[in-house]
């Protein structure tokens, strides 16, 4: 049996994946979370073979669990399956350390499929996804940008991200003047929906 853990936090989501892969004659679902920081301890108690995690999880981002995972679970392969195709989350998800890229609106047999595949070794990506992802080249944020543009989603004033980030205001304006220019938009809000929708953030 290949055993199965599942990250999504939408319970009907969860509810319908977990029964739908409970069909397939050699699958189990051993362990159900709703929320990224929950990833690692599940997975850690239930030894599951693959950790089918969605992107966008409450207290942690499955992309990031899935690094947690490769370095605390070297034994599991990670499967990303999410509903925004954004060519920064495939990249993001392969450094990483996953084994796969699904978009969650393609059929249920094609899960099942590719679950049984990353097993086996295989690095199974959405070919729409694979061709985005290579035509719109790597993220131009660097690490810290990304940072101040994650500690303004809020509309945090300049002097907020300065004390969360433990930076001065003025290195902050430079940060968020050089996001700006780099997404080529004209404030940091719009510069923070233009990396989302990127998935660099």
């Amino acid at each position: 049996m290949i055993r199965v853990l599942l990250a999504e936090d939408q319970g009907m989501m969860r509810g319908a994946l977990a029964l739908l892969l409970g069909l397939e004659p050699d699958i189990e679902v051993v362990a159900q979370v709703s929320a990224g920081d929950e990833i690692v301890d599940a997975a850690l108690m239930s030894r599951p073979d693959v950790a089918l995690l969605d992107t966008e999880l409450p207290g942690l981002s499955g992309l990031d669990a899935a690094a947690l995972l490769r370095d605390q679970a070297p034994d599991c392969r990670v499967l990303i399956l999410t509903t925004f195709g954004r060519p920064g989350y495939l990249r993001r998800a392969m450094e990483s350390g996953a084994a796969g890229f699904l978009v969650k609106d393609g059929p249920v047999e094609e899960l099942a499929v590719t679950i049984r595949r990353v097993l086996t070794g295989e690095t199974v990506i959405d070919p729409v996804l694979a061709a985005a992802a290579l035509s719109s080249g790597p993220s131009p944020l660097t690490a810290r940008e990304c940072d101040v543009l994650n500690a303004a989603v809020d509309g945090a004033t300049v002097a907020d991200i300065a004390g969360k980030l433990h930076l001065s205001e003025s290195t902050v304006r430079n940060y968020l003047s050089s996001a700006i220019g780099k997404t080529g938009t004209r404030n940091r809000m719009e510069a923070v929906r233009a990396a989302r929708q990127q998935g660099w953030l």
